[in-house]
């Protein structure tokens, strides 16, 4: 039987280049901030199940990206738009609070974190920096094919690019998705996004340098399913934070279970003390 799971308080919140970010709250206990990775939001992805399943130990805000679901999006997009579109969202949590980033998102966090942004403490859960290459064998192309493909109209052609090229999915898998018309409609309509993706990433690629100036304690995860260079990119991660700890979810997949994130996260921000 499946959870209800519920919904929270909804506010707007403005970021310092004047962009509405729709913000959701659920929860008692010490503030955490959720930050989602690519075409996910408050209703769609795994936040949601995630905040319901760690209400009862923290107060939770989720949010959308610029770009998606309720929030605005102010052009021309950069990094540090949303480094401190997440500063707006953790103010609005108190300024100080604990953060998690799952994918891209888990990029974004850090790069916030790398940027100085006040948090008490930081959890990343597989940020992409696997090395994928592009069209033209360096990284940064992947940015230059899915902005033309947008420029074209093609949303479902730059969302399957993405998925397969990209991310590494099965070829079938947009075929499939386009018989969901729900999953279709939310990734197609999130699809001006996907070149940020590259960006906050850093074209796959980890920015030790940066990351080694963190001073925020931080939890860094992977699945036991994880690919090779997934695998190696947490690994990375890990080596280069002063003082990280780095843990294997056995048996995880990139689609982590709520269940077993909120484990990790009560463990390691010691239950919201």
């Amino acid at each position: 039987m499946t959870k209800t799971q519920e919904t929270g308080t909804v506010s707007t919140v403005v970021s310092p280049d004047g962009t509405s970010l729709s913000v959701e709250r659920m929860g008692t206990g010490p503030s955490l901030v959720l930050v989602d990775g690519a075409f996910c939001g408050r209703n769609f992805g795994p936040s949601r199940a995630l905040a319901n399943a760690l209400k009862d130990s923290f107060t939770v805000y989720f949010y959308d990206r610029r770009g998606r679901g309720d929030s605005g999006e102010t052009m021309p997009y950069a990094t540090e738009r949303e480094i401190e579109d997440l500063q707006a969202v953790l103010t609005e949590a108190g300024g100080n609070p604990y953060v998690y980033g799952i994918s891209s998102g888990a990029a974004l966090a850090l790069e916030a974190a790398a940027a100085g942004v006040p948090m008490r403490g930081l959890a990343t859960y597989e940020a992409p920096y696997t090395g994928v290459q592009g069209p033209d064998g360096s990284p940064g192309s992947h940015r230059e094919h899915l902005e033309a493909l947008l420029r074209d109209g093609k949303r479902g052609s730059a969302v399957s690019y993405f998925l397969v090229k990209m991310v590494g999915a099965p070829a079938f898998l947009p075929y499939l998705l386009r018989i969901m018309p729900g999953v279709w409609k939310k990734q197609t309509a999130a699809a001006n996004t996907l070149p940020y993706e590259t960006r906050v990433t850093n074209n796959f690629t980890a920015p030790v340098e940066r990351l080694r100036t963190i001073t925020v304690p931080t939890l860094v995860m992977v699945g036991g399913k994880a690919a090779g260079p997934m695998a190696q990119g947490q690994k990375t991660i890990a080596g280069a934070i002063p003082g990280s700890e780095h843990r294997v979810l056995e048996g995880q997949t990139h689609q982590v279970s709520a269940a077993a994130i909120a484990t990790q996260l009560r463990s390691f921000f010691d239950g919201g003390k």
